[in-house]
């Protein structure tokens, strides 16, 4: 199942390892996670569901959901699509809440230097290191204000490390650049600011309860700390959307992200013959992605009556003979322990199924590409309000211009604010590291900030414009709306 050549890609495995298995022996390579490690392995079941004993298999790739918890090394409960694979683990299908039988051993520090749990303090820490998160530390950095940038996963970049297509837009939005090369340069850029990257580090908690500070509760290798800052950029991304049908729990139903992450990340094809469902850019740009890496996609299918993404995307994977099927929907997975097959039929103008229209699909995998939620827990741990915004993508932490939250200090940015593009994420990033420096009142190039601060707003305002821009433009108009009805107080 690993993938040995790509047209875009070359994958940098770290050395073989072996580790234990459910009492055998298999092998995989050092950097890569340990689902990654199963996955390649062939192994799709996880973990049982607590209550009735249901196989699971990972769904999201980034520890947002329990459906790749196990069991390692003694330690249940652990989310192996995020925990990196080492020489010798033991690793355990966990069968409901799992028993602890060791405990968990911390090593080394929280910030890697021998220096223990204790950070200090920071003007500037930034959750997050995605687009929007390198961002706001790389245009802070330019004005000379120093930041730490904390991520749970191990390798910084976001979702812009498995994007492998070209963006769109002008220069100034990395305009014919692939996400992945994006990634590599703004992590080089931050490398000359005064700025520290944490990762493989988890937010625990955000604290506001001793202003101006901010507290941050975090924890690497079992190790918890505290880091203490003036501001905070919020830039925690969006979690998969499921959709429900029967057997939607079945492994091999994956979020169009686990997918990427599995190719475009560490190399290991998802199955052998994919449904994709949902027409979107996402949907569209994956099921290429999936045809790249020479996997099967039987068919793309969207609940809407037209195609909801670029249509140059539509004709790269017709031209290659997958068929999009508009108003279609899932109806049911079929299998005993992972997907076999899916059952698929065309709707009405209520969205309802059409009887008649049913037929099966032999596929080995469902890619869900329905849409983004955005993650806001940590901004309503630290007080936020939020707002409910649909053309955001749901409950949003409410923000004004700058991005700045209902807590003073407190700045959200990227799919965190609303889900949007990965080039707006970058710009909404550039404008929170901007407003939080602003709201430092430390001594930069007062002119300097405007300007860039003027020119990051002016351009969200011209990607907002384009196309697919009406949704977002009008979820920030209404968002900015409730922001002044509230006063403008904080």
């Amino acid at each position: 199942m690993r993938i040995r050549e790509h047209p875009i890609l070359e994958f940098e495995r770290g050395r073989e390892v072996e580790f234990d298995f459910d009492g055998r022996r298999l092998c995989g390579h050092e950097g890569e996670t340990i689902a990654a490690a199963l996955h390649a392995s062939g192994v799709r079941v996880l973990r049982k569901s607590i209550r009735h004993g249901r196989p699971r298999g990972f769904f999201c790739a980034i520890g947002r959901c329990s459906s790749c918890l196990m069991t390692v090394d003694g330690v249940p409960n652990v989310m192996t699509c995020v925990t990196p694979l080492r020489r010798g683990m033991k690793v355990e299908t966990q069968t409901g809440k799992g028993t602890l039988a060791a405990e968990a051993k911390g090593a080394g520090s929280i910030a890697g230097d021998g220096s223990g749990s204790d950070l200090g303090t920071v003007p500037l820490a930034i959750v997050g290191a995605g687009p929007a998160g390198l961002s706001a530390a790389v245009y802070a950095g330019r004005l000379g204000v120093e930041s730490v940038v904390v991520d749970e996963n191990e390798v910084p970049g976001g979702q812009l490390i498995k994007q492998t297509h070209m963006f769109f837009g002008s220069l100034e939005h990395y305009a014919r650049v692939r996400g992945v090369d994006i990634g590599t340069q703004l992590c080089r850029e931050l490398e000359k600011c005064p700025s520290k990257l944490l990762t493989g580090t988890t937010v625990l908690g955000l604290y506001t309860d001793d202003p101006p500070w901010k507290t941050l509760s975090l924890m690497k290798n079992g190790v918890r700390g505290e880091l203490r800052a003036r501001t905070v950029v919020l830039a925690t991304g969006a979690s998969e959307n499921m959709l429900a049908f029967e057997n939607c729990d079945l492994p091999g139903v994956y979020g169009a992200g686990a997918v990427q992450t599995l190719m475009n990340v560490y190399g290991v094809a998802p199955g052998e013959r994919v449904l994709m469902v949902g027409a979107g850019n996402i949907g569209l740009i994956v099921g290429y992605q999936l045809l790249q890496a020479a996997v099967d996609v039987a068919a793309v299918i969207d609940a809407m009556d037209e195609i909801g993404g670029y249509h140059v995307h539509a004709a790269k994977i017709r031209r290659m003979g997958v068929p999009i099927l508009t108003s279609h929907t899932i109806l049911s997975a079929g299998g005993t322990d992972r997907v076999e097959r899916a059952t698929i039929s065309r709707v009405d103008s209520d969205w309802q199924p059409v009887e008649g229209t049913e037929r099966t699909i032999d596929v080995d995998t469902i890619c869900l590409a329905v849409g983004l939620t955005p993650n806001c827990e940590l901004a309503s741990m630290a007080g936020c309000d939020d707002e409910y915004v649909p053309e955001l993508g749901g409950l949003v932490s409410a923000h004004d211009a700058d991005l700045e939250t209902s807590v003073p200090g407190v700045f959200i940015a990227g799919d965190a604010s609303g889900i949007e593009e990965a080039s707006t994420a970058m710009l909404e990033g550039r404008l929170a590291g901007l407003a939080a420096v602003e709201r430092l009142e430390v001594e930069v190039d007062r002119e300097k900030l405007l300007a860039m601060k003027e020119e990051a707003a002016s351009g969200l305002s011209e990607l907002r414009a384009g196309p697919f821009g009406d949704r977002p433009r009008l979820g920030k108009e209404r968002m900015l709306a409730l922001a002044a009805s509230r006063g403008g107080d904080r």
